[in-house]
């Protein structure tokens, strides 16, 4: 019983595969398919840019900055440091200086902007790319 179902198997696979293919059908197109990959560029053919300007998204920080929250003396400085989603979003957010205080309250002023961006391109496709903002604070 086992050798009739398997012959039976092999005379209806050979059938499959003797098959010919329909006119027209031998030269398809090569597809090409790109994955396109989660990369972070730093340079890019068109900027991102927030949507109201740079000097008004300069503007939303200060507005959002609480200066009694950061201790030090003389002038401070610290970069920000985040990711424009091509939805716009920002994400991964850091700040680099010296004194920790002020990147904390960076970071916080900065995640407080719920403005979307307008994402950076290449090739007229929308990608993820790395944006900085240098901060200074003078105290008096």
């Amino acid at each position: 019983m086992k050798r009739i179902f398997l012959i039976f198997g092999i005379v209806l696979s050979i059938n499959v595969f003797a098959q010919e293919m329909p006119l027209g059908t031998s030269e398809l197109p090569e597809l090409n398919i790109t994955k396109q990959k989660a990369e972070i560029f730093t340079i890019v053919e068109k900027a991102a840019e927030f949507p109201k300007g740079i000097n008004n998204f300069q503007q939303l920080i200060a507005k959002n900055f609480r200066e009694r929250k950061v201790k030090g003396q003389g002038v401070e400085t610290c970069e920000l440091i985040f990711v424009v989603e091509r939805d716009g979003s920002m994400t991964g957010i850091q700040a680099k200086g010296s004194n920790e205080s002020f990147n904390e309250e960076a970071i916080r002023a900065l995640s407080k902007i719920k403005y979307k961006w307008i994402p950076g391109e290449i090739n007229g496709y929308k990608v993820r790319s790395r944006y900085k903002v240098p901060l200074t604070l003078r105290f008096d």
